[in-house]
């Protein structure tokens, strides 16, 4: 980062501080203040400054933050996360979220302010001040403390100008990556186990043997040299590889190790969550799975592991997988056993299954090509943001 001395005309040191304002609004009663939506920490996305979900306020919320259209929220717990967004409503949000805004819009424009606040530098920053281990969360005292080139107005409105166009850019490349995405689950939902020669099974059927029994330990600061499976391991679209926690590796742990190609599927997880299946893909041999996650042997003389991944995400599997999770807490649910091995699957022959596969491996490449271009349109972003601090722009 360019010093003082380095600095362009007309270009200054500044800390954040000193041109962000954190906002102190808040409302004790949402509802009769005339807010209709709150946002947590779960409605916002890493890395995309749009906010897509959000929940009603009439549902009953405890959260007292007020933001308003164009303010900034930067989820403060677990920076690493790397939650920015920008408000294009009004409502309350978490505690956990920071509401930022510009102190003199005549010194820094509000909307270069998220872009800021996407940079690495200031993550790096949020990051390196957090405390606490199993949440941390950074402070407003150490935030303001962050130290950037505050570039003259032209250049913000010049380095703003082609942060939107990037923006725009990424954002119609996002577009194509989802679309991709919906490709590739219409493939499932139609062409799989779907052709007159398939025959109707129980999961259980499909099975050697009943599933396996995950192990869980509450998760060690210092680093053990052994792992287990966060939640978030399993998703949509199967496994997601870096959610490991440091674990004590005891005999129960150890006796739940995985191996590259196991299939996983989460029995105990949120409402949104439980269900989810996936294979194992990692190339180690220090890492369990936790007791909220089974391990499914498939009989190789039935099905292949991977074409019954692919069926168990299915649209069909996932209705039926969220109709038999139950329990009494309104966030968790579990799967129980017994239920799920009576899942009815329709599986073609081995052939078919083979042939199926070479389909779906293609289609999954695509998405991961546009995947990747979406990545590079979003680094591009950062980049042009981080300059834009640095003096660089």
């Amino acid at each position: 980062m360019a010093d003082s001395k380095n600095l362009k005309p007309g270009w200054r040191r500044v800390k954040f501080g000193d041109v962000v304002r954190l906002s102190k609004a808040r409302s004790q009663d949402p509802l009769a203040d005339g807010f209709e939506r709150y946002v947590g920490l779960e409605h916002l996305e890493p890395g995309d400054l749009r906010i897509r979900s959000w929940g009603n306020v009439a549902d009953g919320v405890t959260f007292t933050n007020v933001f308003k259209p164009g303010q900034v929220l930067f989820g403060k717990r677990r920076a690493y996360q790397r939650k920015v967004a920008i408000a294009d409503f009004s409502g309350v949000c978490s505690g956990d979220i920071y509401v930022l805004e510009s102190k003199d819009a005549s010194v820094l424009l509000p909307e270069l302010l998220p872009f800021i606040c996407q940079t690495d530098a200031f993550f790096d920053h949020a990051v390196g001040t957090s405390a606490g281990s199993l949440s941390p969360r950074t402070n407003w005292t150490s935030l303001a403390d962050f130290g950037l080139a505050l570039p003259p107005i032209e250049k913000q409105q010049s380095a703003i100008a082609l942060l939107k166009a990037a923006t725009d850019h990424s954002q119609s490349i996002e577009d194509a990556y989802l679309a991709a995405g919906r490709m590739l689950q219409a493939f499932k939902d139609c062409q799989l186990g779907g052709n007159g020669s398939a025959k109707t099974y129980l999961l259980g059927d499909l099975l050697l043997g009943s599933p396996d029994s995950g192990c869980s330990a509450p998760p060690k600061d210092a680093d053990t040299g052994y792992f287990v499976l966060g939640l978030a391991a399993l998703s949509r679209d199967g496994y997601v590889s870096g959610d490991f926690k440091p674990v004590e590796p005891t005999t129960k742990m150890l006796a739940a190790k995985l191996s590259t190609g196991d299939l996983l599927i989460s029995r105990s997880n949120t409402v949104d969550r439980v269900g989810y299946a996936g294979i194992f893909s990692d190339d180690r041999d220090d890492v369990s799975f936790p007791d909220t996650m089974m391990r499914l042997r498939p009989n190789p003389a039935l099905v292949r592991p991977d074409f019954l991944e692919a069926l168990l995400q299915t649209t069909s599997a996932r209705e039926y997988l969220m109709r038999i999770a139950a329990g009494t807490s309104a966030s968790m649910k579990k799967i129980n056993r017994a239920n799920l091995l009576q899942m009815r699957l329709n599986l073609p022959s081995l052939d078919v299954q083979e042939f199926a596969l070479g389909q779906l491996c293609e289609l999954k490449n695509a998405v991961a090509a546009q995947k990747s271009r979406w990545e590079a349109a979003r680094q591009f972003v950062r980049l042009i943001a981080t300059r834009a601090i640095e003096g660089e722009v």
